[in-house]
């Protein structure tokens, strides 16, 4: 028997999201560097707008990275390979602009604080460049072993990008976000578990020329969310709501991409770990080696 219940929601974004164009291109520069070199230092940061894409930080490597083939590469695969969707890969522009990893943060990578100060322990050897927090726990909501809202809210995205690519409905366009509403019952003991699905937002990128309500939302609700959602947490009946589902509430989604806003990486922090169900200690975790 509960003795309370409470709501929470979670939301994450496809791979044609600004920020998330940006976490990807951070992180294949990073993939880049590491194959070649496991011991290059990265701290990769990337800004793309309208036609533009800006690649910044500081690299210490031996290897050599072609970042302007790589930056379009990356977002080909993600979709963006015509003006018309907002983003070209093979006309944008690219800005590099690198520096080498700072001497003071390479000291503290190179020989650790115990070091430094007489421990010789092999384990400690090896510092880090920066100091900073992780949180972090398991959780039985889901096979991944995440909260269901933030698991359900990626489910969703990936899924968008699913049919996307598989042209399941070619209007669709690469920008686009999905949050989901859990009701939660506590017991008397303080155990807490989900029970009912209340709420799903999509706002997903399209064509222009159609409608949200007539024609987009009957196909997501078909095509995405029927597929993935637990049918064990709402009632079939509820699609015909209408406030279970609401799609595109603005109206239309055309503009998208670096065209409708600017990406940055390491803006979707909360996206990246449990969707607001756990403390952040504050850092991103794309373009970052491991020190």
């Amino acid at each position: 028997m509960s003795s309370r219940s409470f709501s929470f929601s979670s939301e994450s974004v496809t791979e044609g999201h600004p920020d998330k164009i940006a976490d990807q291109i951070s992180d294949a520069v990073l993939d880049a560097v590491l194959t070649d070199d496991p011991e290059g230092r990265v701290a990769c940061e990337t800004l793309i707008t309208t036609g533009l894409v800006v690649v910044a930080g500081e690299i210490t490597t031996k290897t050599y990275v072609d970042i302007p083939r790589l930056v379009r590469k990356t977002v080909a695969e993600i979709g963006y390979t015509r003006a018309k969707y907002g983003f070209d890969a093979e006309t944008c522009g690219v800005i590099v602009a690198l520096d080498g990893q700072s001497p003071d943060i390479a000291q503290g990578v190179d020989e650790s604080f115990e070091v430094q100060h007489g421990d010789f322990d092999p384990i400690d050897q090896i510092g880090a460049g920066h100091h900073g927090m992780m949180f972090g726990y398991a959780s039985n909501e889901t096979e991944e072993l995440m909260p269901l809202p933030i698991q359900l809210a990626h489910r969703i995205t990936h899924r968008l990008s699913e049919i996307r690519k598989a042209d399941v409905l070619p209007y669709l366009r690469p920008d686009g976000k999905a949050q989901v509403t859990i009701r939660y019952e506590v017991d008397e003991h303080g155990h807490q578990r989900p029970v009912e699905i209340e709420r799903v937002l999509i706002s997903t990128q399209h064509r222009d020329g159609l409608d949200a309500e007539m024609l987009i939302k009957p196909d997501l609700i078909d095509h995405v969310l029927r597929p993935i959602l637990p049918h064990d947490l709402y009632d079939e009946k509820r699609f015909a709501d209408s406030d279970f589902v609401y799609v595109n509430p603005t109206g239309k989604f055309v503009i998208g991409g670096p065209m409708g806003d600017t990406g940055l990486t390491g803006r979707k922090i909360i996206v990246d770990t449990y969707g607001g169900a756990a403390p952040h200690g504050g850092g991103a975790f794309s373009g970052k080696d491991p020190t």
